[in-house]
């Protein structure tokens, strides 16, 4: 799998924009070539057919990433045992763990520090739509 940190800048901001919801950089991300970080963004999201794609399509990485990030204890315990310092620090920072953002800090790898941001925001929503899930029933 080519890790996060191996793709452009260019195209990690169009990620980071997916991760807002911005269908222009989701549709440029699909249409460029990169059809696995769009599904995973929307994986991210809490599409499950998304995540579902990354697993079938050879992506299952960043389907497992999605999962350790959500704090799904078989895929962090995959994330742990992959040995993978990158998505071991990121999935932990993304759950709020310190010594997750503390190395992203110290790598100065700040789009991706800009992106726990963002997930976080995610994550924190997805927790208020569980919780009240009432208000949003037909």
């Amino acid at each position: 799998m080519k890790s996060l940190v191996n793709y452009d800048i260019k195209i990690l901001i169009a990620l980071l924009e997916s991760l807002k919801c911005n269908k222009k950089f989701f549709k440029f991300l699909l249409e460029s070539g990169y059809p696995e970080l769009a599904a995973w963004s929307n994986a991210v999201l809490g599409d499950e057919a998304a995540l579902h794609w990354l697993f079938d399509n050879g992506y299952g990485e960043l389907g497992v990433l999605s999962n350790a990030i959500d704090g799904e204890k078989k895929a962090v315990q995959w994330v742990m045992l992959s040995q993978d310092e990158f998505m071991i620090n990121f999935s932990a920072a993304c759950r709020k763990e310190p010594d997750g953002m503390k190395w992203l800090e110290e790598k100065e790898l700040e789009i991706f520090i800009q992106m726990v941001y963002r997930i976080r925001v995610i994550l924190e929503l997805q927790i208020k739509d569980q919780l009240f899930w009432y208000r949003w029933k037909g």
